[in-house]
């Protein structure tokens, strides 16, 4: 019987070898890798690992149930990790020894980097969080800096280099409505005198304009001008364009507003990015792109790419490409979104040459994206067609959207001071911290209501709008990161009672159909984060852990471990909750989140 190297690949590699070789022995055909096509067997079948004969015939030139009944004998017959076999239409179901189950089980063990791959040489940039400087962080850009984050640790699983970059949009009409709002109304306040975040602070100001912008509009239609010229001509409006002119010319005054405003709101915000564990490679900020922007906006000017109108605006005609006109810069000369995206995008490959660059931004850029991977490729940049825009939905509350220039947004900082306070309430509750020190409990609390927060928000896929309720995600019963984070100390928990493993006698053990079937979840925790880095979705992990930690509540209510008398079954079982608390750890930390020694 041949023996087979599976320890030294994954099982599903070792038998679709055996099976390129049993084709080749049988019928002398050197069978090409995508004919063999392998997959998990379904549920409702008998069996580990299903091959698709259809594939086979034509090439083969024999019937599915011969070529079935040929593959089948061989392997039963040659392969030593194979029980048995069965075949239904077409489809060979092969049915792995336990023993096989528990070989993996310590070789994964004795692997300390499962679930993670090779370095692959390939190089991926993925901007996320790109912040206002205008407003502080809210629950639309925690999921925005949660998938960012989440998405750079599963492709750095995967293999790939990754650059994680911000680009911080800290200049633009936005941003000077706030400075005219503070200039008009501030007296001078500083975060310092006023005892709040400067991020929270710029903010006020924010809606303070749109508050008087709103009040001079319903003043100039109460006069009986129309509703869109009121719009364009409310004083305060047209104050704020005015301070983007002077700023785009460099003003001095007004450049130190800026900058000074602009520094209040970066403090405020890595005293968030710290609170959610968010960290960047490097920060982009518009302020130094939108130049470059501008000149190859001129470039593709002279080349005929753009063409400009009769008020002087420069635009793109994208109708042949099944979009429309697209404007790349104002009349006055000022420059829009896509242009400062123009430019940074060009730096960013000078800069890294990467071989992909990921934008984590919201569905409602889809059409923006769009735009810039073609103007990028019009403009002759081959790497254009790298760049991938990871859209996804928004973040609803029970009470419905949340609006920022109108202040009813949730702001990130009360967020987390929110789940933190409801996680030390529950907590206690449940007597979950009875016998934690005081700072111990300041950690698990902070570990239980960060978790939740992060495992609420990544479980869903990304391109799905979801609906955030704060109340639901901290449930030591559901699918949420404490139920995992429960299951994770209650392992650390087991495995302390005991003390040191046994290894060698694991080998001894014969496991069960329950015992197999949890080593074959551990088993798919590889794939998944493969599978979670090819479609940038967190979702994926999220749920494969919580199946994950689900199963083995089943197995340590079923099951004794510690009171065993059998002792290579409680050195396996042992060894099983050891190797599932690891995949746990992992698995929750490619999403941003902690796991607690003891809860």
């Amino acid at each position: 019987m041949r023996q087979n190297n599976y320890n030294d690949m994954n099982i599903k590699d070792s038998i679709k070898l055996h099976i390129k070789d049993s084709i080749k022995e049988l019928y002398q055909d050197e069978i090409p890798d995508n004919l063999v096509q392998i997959s998990k067997t379904r549920k409702e079948f008998e069996g580990d690992y299903t091959l698709s004969v259809f594939p086979l015939v034509k090439r083969i030139g024999k019937s599915p149930e011969q070529i079935s009944a040929d593959l089948g004998d061989s392997l039963t017959n040659s392969l030593d990790i194979v029980e048995k076999v069965n075949t239904v239409k077409g489809f060979l179901n092969i049915k792995l020894k336990s023993s096989v189950w528990l070989e993996q089980l310590l070789s994964n063990i004795k692997n300390s980097n499962f679930g993670c791959s090779a370095p692959t040489g390939k190089r991926f940039m993925v901007e996320f969080s790109s912040p206002n400087t205008n407003k502080p962080l809210h629950l639309g850009h925690i999921r925005n800096n949660l998938l960012g984050w989440s998405v750079s640790q599963i492709l750095e699983a995967c293999g790939h280099e990754v650059i994680k970059v911000n680009l911080v949009n800290d200049r633009g009409i936005h941003i000077c409505k706030s400075m005219i709002a503070w200039q008009k109304f501030g007296n001078g306040e500083t975060p310092a005198g006023s005892q709040k975040k400067g991020d929270h602070l710029v903010g006020d100001y924010y809606v303070r304009f749109d508050k008087e912008y709103k009040s001079q509009i319903k003043e100039l239609v109460a006069q009986g001008m129309e509703q869109a010229e009121a719009e364009a001509k409310a004083p305060i409006f047209l104050e704020a364009r005015e301070l983007l002119r002077k700023w785009e010319a460099k003003d001095d005054e007004t450049i130190r507003l800026w900058k000074t405003m602009n520094d209040w709101v970066y403090a405020g915000f890595d005293e968030t990015y710290n609170k959610l564990g968010v960290s960047f490679n490097k920060i982009y900020y518009e302020s130094n792109t939108w130049v470059l922007g501008k000149k190859l906006i001129e470039e593709g000017l002279s080349k005929g790419i753009f063409f400009k109108k009769e008020d002087g605006s420069v635009w793109i005609d994208l109708t042949e490409d099944g979009l429309d006109q697209k404007l790349l810069l104002r009349s006055d000369g000022t420059s829009v979104y896509i242009t400062q995206d123009i430019g940074t995008a060009e730096q960013r490959f000078s800069e890294y040459r990467f071989d992909k660059l990921i934008y984590v931004v919201g569905n409602e850029q889809n059409y923006h994206f769009q735009v810039l991977k073609l103007i990028l490729s019009k403009l002759g940049y081959g790497w254009a067609n790298e760049i991938y825009h990871l859209s996804y939905g928004m973040v609803e509350l029970p009470q419905g959207k949340m609006k920022s220039r109108e202040g009813t947004v949730v702001d990130a900082d009360d967020l987390i001071a929110t789940m933190i306070d409801t996680a030390r309430e529950l907590s206690n509750e449940l007597g979950k911290l009875n016998d934690a020190t005081p700072a111990e409990a300041d950690n698990i609390v902070k570990m239980i209501g960060l978790g939740a927060l992060k495992y609420f928000i990544l479980k869903v896929d990304p391109k799905k709008t979801m609906l955030f309720d704060p109340k639901e995600s901290i449930d030591f019963n559901g699918n949420t990161a404490s139920f995992i984070q429960y299951t994770y100390a209650r392992i650390k928990s087991v495995l302390r009672k005991n003390g040191d493993i046994p290894f060698e006698e694991v080998k001894s053990a014969t496991p069960d159909a329950k015992e197999s079937e949890l080593i074959k979840i551990i088993e798919k925790f590889p794939e998944t984060v493969e599978l979670a880095g090819e479609n940038f979705s967190p979702a994926l992990i999220a749920n494969y852990i919580f199946d994950l930690s689900k199963e083995y509540n089943q197995f340590y209510h079923d099951y004794p471990i510690i009171k065993e008398e059998n002792p290579a079954n409680k050195a396996m079982r042992l060894a099983l909750s050891f190797q599932v608390a690891a995949v746990i750890r992992k698995g929750m930390s490619l999403l941003g989140i902690d796991v607690p020694e003891k809860m």
